[in-house]
């Protein structure tokens, strides 16, 4: 997998706490109650995102560079970070053996979510790997 850092503009939220966005991503945003809570909520936000364009075929852009990035005037901005996404990398062909009646139950499932097997099964496994080990580094 490669690895993009795209640059976030941290600002005072209306409330306690702060917000952040996405200069180059328009519509990625985030919130946090504090900083170390932002930047992990941006880091979610920024994976959900970028998934999303994706799976929805839409290009990716480039990351500006942090000095290159204005900002409105009317922006309460307190600070700019980094925050780094995982792009998917090239698919890989495996083998595996699983139970014969699993496999007819993840085929039905599949066809009723209209995807098929391997991404179902790719599904499965990411959604284990955030609510089960919490890691980030995985997605």
């Amino acid at each position: 997998m490669a690895t993009r850092w795209y640059p976030a503009i941290v600002e005072h939220g209306d409330a306690p706490g702060y917000s952040v966005f996405f200069p180059d991503l328009a519509g990625c945003v985030s919130a946090g109650d504090n900083l170390q809570d932002t930047a992990n909520q941006a880091a979610d936000a920024l994976a959900l995102h970028v998934r999303g364009m994706l799976e929805d075929g839409t290009a990716l852009p480039p990351p500006s560079t942090l000095d290159n990035v204005n900002v409105d005037s009317e922006v309460r901005e307190i600070g700019r970070i980094l925050v780094p996404v995982e792009l998917p990398g090239r698919s890989l062909r495996i083998n595996i053996t699983m139970d014969e009646a699993l496999v007819a139950q993840v085929d039905r499932a599949a066809s009723k979510l209209g995807i098929s097997r391997s991404g179902l099964l790719a599904l499965g496994a990411r959604k284990v790997i955030e609510t089960e080990c919490g890691d980030r580094e995985q997605r």
